[in-house]
């Protein structure tokens, strides 16, 4: 498995060139992406000669979900993103809020994944033999492959997905699947789909609970504590995420910080809430 770079200190660094694209750049839309069930719209960002790809989520074509009631998916996928580059560890795409051509809504860079043999890593989600899921691999459950039989669903015990199974659990990630994984060039590990995060109730569900118990690595230690600092009343995640998320998930944010640097350990399941994904991928 791949092992990413050791991050030294958390930052908060200003907006780069993505992001002043993404905010600024005319968005013309190109098509849009069916498998979504809200409205997800593949577009192109144009600013002074630069072009890039991207995904632009309208508020407009959000689907109400009873349990999210306060505030919006698009603001807190750019909060997601707010608390990625927080860590350093730069695991969701460059991601803004702004107006398109459908009212306000985000707009985030598109990641071409890479896949076959150019993906560095290997494969990051597998069915195995039950009885012997090899080294290397994290048990995550059962799962029925047809005509009576199971499988053993397992993920990579890859540094880089350890690193975002830390982030679910800070912004508490009500979705993670294994679609929502894309292996980028040079080894970079992407997350993209963070629309159900920051709820006030532990609402984590997701394939990474390979960890689940085991001790945080030291460096997830030291950035889990950087953020703590950034998160205080003055500091400047909070004022980043203020505009983004509800006061109350935020102090919620603070407080799983908080859980996560008291335990020192990787959260495990809870028994209020489904554990896994539906469906899975």
């Amino acid at each position: 498995m791949s092992t990413p770079e050791r991050i030294p200190a958390l930052s908060l660094p200003a907006d780069g060139p993505d992001e002043a694209l993404l905010a600024r750049g005319g968005l013309t839309v190109r098509g849009r992406i069916p498998q979504a069930s809200n409205a997800v719209l593949y577009c192109t960002v144009e600013l002074d000669g630069r072009e890039a790809a991207c995904v632009y989520k309208p508020v407009a074509g959000e689907r109400p979900l009873w349990d999210f009631p306060d505030g919006n998916l698009a603001r807190r996928e750019v909060a997601a993103y707010e608390v990625s580059r927080a860590t350093g560890w730069g695991l969701v795409p460059p991601t803004v809020l702004r107006d398109g051509p459908h009212g306000e809504g985000m707009c985030q860079l598109w990641i071409e994944p890479v896949t076959g043999e150019d993906a560095e890593g290997g494969e990051l989600l597998a069915l195995v033999d039950p009885e012997d899921p090899g080294p290397g691999w994290k048990e995550i459950g059962l799962a029925e492959v047809g005509e009576g039989r199971t499988a053993l669903l397992v993920h990579a015990d890859d540094p880089r997905l350890r690193r975002l199974a830390v982030l679910d659990a800070v912004i508490n990630n009500a979705d993670r699947k294994g679609g929502h994984l894309l292996p980028g060039a040079e080894g970079r590990l992407y997350a993209i789909d963070h629309g159900v995060t920051f709820h006030t109730e532990d609402k984590l569900r997701t394939l990474l609970w390979g960890w689940a118990g085991e001790p945080l690595p030291e460096e997830a230690v030291e950035v889990l504590g950087r953020l703590a600092g950034a998160l205080a009343e003055d500091g400047p995640l909070a004022a980043r995420l203020r505009p983004l998320i509800p006061a109350a998930e935020l102090d919620a944010t603070r407080a799983r910080v908080a859980a996560l640097l008291a335990t020192g350990t990787h959260p495990r399941p809870g028994d209020t809430w489904p554990a896994l994904p539906w469906p899975p991928v």
